[in-house]
């Protein structure tokens, strides 16, 4: 099965940008759904973006429209996040996943989801 690693998190400052990777190792991504969630301090894991990886389809929590942007390498086997605009609200320990079949069409709870990166951590101060 693929195994996932995050990485591309830091301390930025209100407005910077970071760029979140999320490799994937032993099997190619092709027919995956790629989702990024994140879970901040006494907080549940939500939802964050998510990509197709055949038809590049994409998908974004209405609190990060606009301001992050889900791609892909197909070359690579990576996924990318790109995060502009960042608010102190965005804090939280970023992670990618995916479900343990191709051509599953998951919804946004953790839950669907079996294949876990372990997180990279984004700081926003104010």
């Amino acid at each position: 099965q693929v195994q996932l690693a995050e990485s591309g998190g830091g301390l930025v400052q209100a407005g910077d940008s970071l760029k979140l990777s999320c490799a994937g190792s032993g099997r190619s991504f092709s027919g995956y759904v790629i989702t990024w969630f994140r879970q901040a301090p006494g907080k549940e894991r939500e939802f964050v973006a998510a990509i197709n990886w055949n038809k590049e389809f994409t998908n974004y929590a209405d609190s990060v429209e606009g301001r992050f942007t889900v791609s892909r390498a197909s070359a690579d086997n990576v996924v990318y996040l790109q995060l502009d605009n960042l608010r102190p609200e965005d804090t939280a320990v970023y992670y990618c996943a995916v479900p343990n079949r191709r051509n599953y069409f998951p919804g946004r709870g953790p839950d669907e989801f079996d294949i876990w990166g372990q997180g990279t951590q984004v700081t926003v101060s104010s």
